[in-house]
């Protein structure tokens, strides 16, 4: 199978890096891996981490033919993981998602928040990368663009509230501790489980 390509993923894979360096360590859970280029530049760049992607089960196929190309020993294969349902039983020491929380229905989103709650060891860090709204209001035109576009294809996405998703973030034990601006009117989001 030839891999899947996200010139997004490309773009970003390097500021992103930057931002979450200092908080990886151990066990790592990456929701939504999409392409699967993320986990293998990041588990490239963290060798002592152990990365492991996971997706909808049709996604799997394009993650697993990067890492059969490029990906490094401490990448794990890709785990089927609908959001929705089971999760993985064991815990982890960090979980990261990217440009996933606009793209799943509010359920979901909420279901991912609660079972990060769940999955994280004691001081764990959860990052989220992407676009969000503040106070319900858009960053930037760009963004009301997007939104717009998102919901016209379906309009169960869409950008979502800071103040909701830290809502649910509260409620599952996690503590806001970095909000990143990032280019292109993106942010990462970091969250640490309470000890």
């Amino acid at each position: 199978m030839s891999r899947p390509y996200a010139e997004s993923a490309e773009q970003n894979k390097h500021v992103i890096h930057e931002v979450i360096k200092p908080y990886l360590n151990g066990d790592v859970l990456e929701i939504g891996s999409g392409t699967g280029q993320h986990a293998v530049f990041f588990a490239s760049q963290s060798p002592a981490v152990s990365w492991q992607p996971s997706d909808l089960e049709s996604n799997l196929p394009g993650i697993e033919a990067w890492i059969e190309e490029s990906g490094p020993g401490n990448l794990l294969p890709p785990l089927a993981l609908d959001v929705l349902g089971d999760w993985p039983e064991r815990d982890y020491d960090m979980v990261y998602s990217a440009n996933c929380f606009h793209i799943m229905g509010e359920p979901a989103v909420v279901a991912s928040i609660a079972g990060v709650g769940r999955c994280l060891r004691a001081g764990g860090v959860f990052a989220v990368y992407g676009p969000f709204n503040y106070q319900g209001r858009y960053t930037s035109e760009s963004n009301a663009r997007f939104d717009r576009m998102l919901r016209a294809r379906d309009p169960a996405s869409g950008i979502r509230d800071f103040e909701w998703l830290d809502g649910l973030a509260r409620n599952a034990g996690l503590e806001l501790v970095e909000d990143v601006p990032m280019p292109a009117n993106n942010r990462i989001l970091i969250w640490q489980k309470r000890t």
